[in-house]
């Protein structure tokens, strides 16, 4: 199947369908929806649920259906009765302010000017029997040519009352920290929603911010939220083994990490919606001891330790639907402990992230998000010996136009046609530790993303 779908997405069939698809974008302009069937269970309108129509990005609505363990019925006629299966599709033209090195990609791309078929997912998401439900996403890679399990968050959740007060709780079983989380700040579902392989991009980030994605590790966490005000959750993640790792993520799983023992994590928030006006604030954390790269082995010899510190706020005006302003920050500490990787010289260090974005979207179709990033870390010869300076830093904004056509109830063919375009442009000021060379890796991308 792999080398079908390789000989299948040569750059030239990759151009022919990226063509196609903006085709149908342009001649559709009308009104969509994200993962169809949540919308065919529920009988909502993706616009219930999302701020654009369609992405990861929620409202108030589609944090309470993820909380209640997707399993919120309401839909009616042939269209509930069907299975919770759906599909997606997304691809990209990427271009960068000067040429890159065509070592650093997979064969068959060029320097400049690259049209990616970014990935197709398999979705199996909504209600699995009574107060159990699923988001689960079968994804195939289009540019590095894999296969794997990648997001999954199963739940089962209930309400009850105590001392009149409303309580929502539940147990995740999922397979990436943040995956489960309900709000847009966190690593898992964070903005830019979208991106591709052919991208620059720093090389330095926390454990928690993506490090223990696609399939590396599967957790349990049990959480509440009380009064729909104080949400409290805790768990931990262990890895899985190395066989079970290439059964799930097949070649995507040679650059993997081990977990040397469970990884305790923890997440809390207050949250506040009043007249359309949503407030949240929350922090989340995790401790985890980690192995050499790709040693599968025990632990004997001891590992690395790294402990993440975040804190993150969301403001959300949703008072009007036609006008919809956001505002989001995250602040993430991690302390690394490198016992294990770095010998000689110091092997503590720490890493500071900041992000911050900004979005106001018309009437659920048209969007615009500007975004800023902030990485810096200690000053390390012997952690960052290929550094400027000794130091990861690097700086860049992100800014994004949206184009989301559907969505809405009376969309075309709802809620079986749903289509996302976007033209996005990242500028650095600094790149891993240095200024030099910046321009060349400011990248301009056209994105196309198709659910069904």
């Amino acid at each position: 199947m792999q080398n079908f779908l390789k000989s299948y997405y040569r750059p030239s069939s990759l151009l022919i369908t990226w063509v196609l698809l903006m085709s149908a974008i342009v001649l559709s302009i009308t009104d969509a929806q994200a993962v169809p069937s949540f919308s065919r269970q529920t009988g909502a309108a993706c616009s219930q649920c999302h701020t654009q129509s369609f992405g990861p990005n929620l409202t108030p609505f589609g944090r309470d259906f993820k909380l209640g363990g997707y399993t919120m019925t309401g839909g009616s006629g042939a269209n509930a009765k069907l299975p919770p299966i759906s599909a997606m599709i997304e691809g990209s033209l990427t271009h960068t302010d000067k040429p890159q090195d065509p070592a650093a990609f997979q064969p068959g791309y060029s320097k400049n000017d690259n049209v990616t078929f970014d990935q197709a997912s398999l979705f199996y998401a909504g209600r699995i029997f009574d107060k159990v439900g699923a988001f689960s996403q079968f994804t195939y890679d289009g540019y590095a040519d894999g296969v794997a399990w990648d997001n999954a968050d199963f739940r089962f959740a209930d309400q009850t009352e105590i001392a009149d007060t409303p309580v929502t709780y539940g147990i995740s079983l999922n397979n990436s920290p943040t995956v489960q989380d309900l709000w847009n700040t966190t690593p898992a579902w964070g903005f830019p929603y979208t991106g591709s392989g052919v991208q620059p991009g720093i090389a330095t980030a926390a454990l928690i911010d993506g490090g223990l994605g696609t399939s590396q590790v599967g957790g349990a966490t049990a959480y509440t939220m009380i009064n729909n005000l104080v949400y409290l959750e805790v768990g931990a993640y262990d890895s899985f083994s190395r066989d079970v790792q290439r059964g799930l993520a097949g070649a995507l799983s040679d650059s993997f990490i081990k977990l040397a023992g469970p990884a305790p994590y923890w997440r809390t928030a207050l949250q506040y919606d009043t007249k359309g006006h949503f407030f949240a604030v929350g922090h989340y954390g995790m401790s985890a001891d980690v192995s050499l790269p790709n040693s599968f082995g025990d632990a004997s010899n001891g590992a690395d330790h790294y402990t993440d510190v975040a804190f993150d706020a969301t403001y959300q005006y949703m008072a009007n639907p036609k006008h919809i302003f956001e505002v989001k920050t995250t602040y993430i500490y991690e302390n690394q402990n490198l016992s294990v990787s770095r010998s000689g010289g110091s092997r503590n260090t720490g890493l500071h992230t900041f992000k911050f974005n900004t979005a106001y979207t018309f009437d659920q179709t048209y969007g615009v998000t500007f975004a800023y990033n902030k990485l810096t870390g200690s000053s390390n010869s012997n952690v960052y010996p290929d550094f400027a300076s000794y130091q990861p830093n690097s700086e860049y904004y992100t800014a994004e136009l949206v184009y989301v056509p559907f969505g809405k109830a009376n969309s075309l063919m709802n809620p079986w046609l749903n289509i996302r375009t976007s033209l996005q442009y990242i500028g650095y000021s600094q790149f891993d530790g240095t200024s030099q060379f910046v321009n060349g890796n400011n990248t301009f991308m056209v994105n196309g993303w198709l659910a069904f």
